[in-house]
């Protein structure tokens, strides 16, 4: 099982100034509220997505583990003096709504803190699924967890090189906005707006590519799409490329680093389990904390056995099936009907994320 995650109602303090921090500390105790404080690693960057509301110390602007994330609405620059020009700037460049200057801002703050605490910011899980080589299913299974999703999700096609999504979901001809009217996203975009644009199939919005207008999708316009439609509440399942020789592009290292699961789809093969080994082992991977689900073939390795090659514990099983093959080009969506092996694993997975 999955760790749970900070509860909603904490806001976040990114502060090292500890005169700072008790004034921050004091105000959101007065609000009702017991704060997460972070100013570095996976801690600032999950609470920072979770948070109702972010209050960023003036000490911590010009942190480059604060800079790298993406925009957010409630962000509060907090500081006990007013800022000189190029602080201002980067409380721009990092998208706060205001700059608290305390102790003048402190009954501001209360009440800021008050309202976040009483009407948080709900978000959905992101899930990410890769493949540890080409053609292991990574895109099945993506699409089958999507449709799982009871109350709708997005499913974003972040390879736009791999022939696009909507085939497999027999979306081709669905009218919408497509990654080359996109790519041009940065920072707050409205999440209801994006989803109403987009080709829908099953309750499942779907961003894929354009095979006439095929471009590359910028990490700025990824992070935008995934925090606008998590802020909706609504699931996000990311189905990343391939990495190149260079490992996973910056993208994609987005991505990982913020989802709530990653997955990485090995087929039961001794060469797809030792590439699976490589991407998971290679130093500064960011597949470290996938998942493995294996995807069974006749006279392959058994689960145990790719468990073994990889090191690490499999989630769960693609069943060899020619049936889901045929239904892909067809573009009938995976995982439907009640016994359907791979929508069963779809929704267990997407419980467990649900915590």
């Amino acid at each position: 099982m999955l760790s749970p995650p900070v509860p909603p109602s904490r806001p976040l303090v990114v502060s090292s100034d500890e005169e700072l921090l008790d004034d921050v500390l004091r105000v959101l105790a007065a609000a009702g509220a017991e704060a997460e404080h972070a100013v570095g690693g996976p801690s600032l960057r999950r609470a920072f997505r979770d948070a109702p509301l972010v209050l960023v110390g003036a000490d911590c602007l010009r942190a480059g583990a604060l800079r790298s994330l993406p925009r957010r609405p409630g962000v509060v620059v907090v500081t006990a003096a007013e800022l000189p020009p190029a602080e201002w700037a980067a409380a721009v460049e990092v998208g706060a709504e205001r700059v608290a200057v305390l102790p003048a801002d402190e009954s501001w703050l209360l009440a800021r803190a008050a309202a976040a605490i009483r009407d948080p910011v709900a978000r959905g899980p992101l899930i990410a699924v890769g493949a540890a080589c080409g053609g292991a299913g990574a895109s099945t299974l993506a699409g089958a967890v999507a449709l799982a999703a009871p109350d709708g999700a997005l499913l974003v096609d972040a390879d736009v090189w791999g022939g696009g999504l909507d085939l497999l979901l027999g979306a081709e001809r669905a009218e919408g906005l497509r990654w080359p009217d996109l790519v041009g996203l940065r920072g707050r975009v409205a999440g209801e707006a994006l989803l109403a644009g987009l080709p829908e199939v099953a309750g499942v919005h779907l961003l894929t590519a354009d095979r006439e207008r095929a471009r590359p999708v910028p990490a700025e316009a990824l992070a935008a799409v995934v925090d606008a439609a998590r802020g909706t509440g609504r699931p996000v399942v990311v189905d990343l490329p391939r990495p190149g020789p260079e490992g996973p592009d910056e993208a994609a290292r987005a991505v990982l680093a913020d989802a709530d699961l990653s997955l990485l789809v090995v087929p039961a093969r001794l060469r797809a389990a030792s590439a699976a080994r490589l991407l998971m082992t290679a130093e500064g991977t960011p597949w470290a904390g996938a998942r493995l689900v294996v995807r069974t073939h006749p006279g392959g390795l058994g689960i145990d056995d790719v468990a073994e090659v990889v090191g690490c514990p499999v989630a769960g099983e693609i069943p060899h099936s020619r049936g889901v093959m045929v239904r892909g080009e067809r573009g009938e969506p995976p995982g439907g009907g009640p016994r359907s092996v791979l929508g069963a694993l779809a929704r267990r997975l997407l419980d467990e994320v649900a915590g």
